[in-house]
């Protein structure tokens, strides 16, 4: 009797390999692939703005410490337009300065004991540009006492 049994588990067998469905593992695997993609570029696309909004952040932290030492009284004093070129380059190469707004003020004015601040702005363009022209604006401020 075992003997029949294991006959017929191998003609069942045989009969299931030859009757395989080709055309299912294809549909399975981009059923899979689609969310994996969509994750992946996900998770750069979330790396990507936050390593520009780190480095908006360090730009105004720059910025401001240019001018606190560039005061009125500084051997160089510099205007809102000497921090917007100094900033600017800073980020040449790793962010667009098309999509970069930096804009300086001081209270009340532009001598030592008076505070300066800076605010950098940036439009983020996500991966997904390709598909929609939406932006994430990042913006920091950062502000401290003129010290020349």
């Amino acid at each position: 009797m075992n003997a029949n049994r294991i006959k017929l588990w191998r003609r069942w067998l045989r009969a299931a390999i030859r009757c395989s469905h080709r055309g299912q593992a294809m549909a399975e695997f981009a059923l899979v692939l689609t969310p994996c993609l969509m994750l992946f570029f996900g998770i750069i696309n979330f790396s990507l703005a936050l390593y520009s909004y780190d480095f908006v952040c360090y730009s105004a932290q720059q910025g401001v410490r240019y001018a606190t030492v560039h005061g009125s009284t500084a051997t160089t004093p510099v205007s809102a337009a000497g921090v917007q070129t100094y900033v600017a380059g800073l980020v040449v190469g790793v962010l667009n300065t098309n999509s970069l707004t930096v804009s300086t003020t001081w209270a009340p004015n532009n001598k030592p004991g008076s505070v300066v601040t800076v605010v950098v702005s940036y439009n983020f363009p996500p991966l997904t540009s390709l598909v929609s022209s939406v932006t994430i604006p990042l913006t920091r401020t950062a502000a401290m006492v003129i010290s020349q």
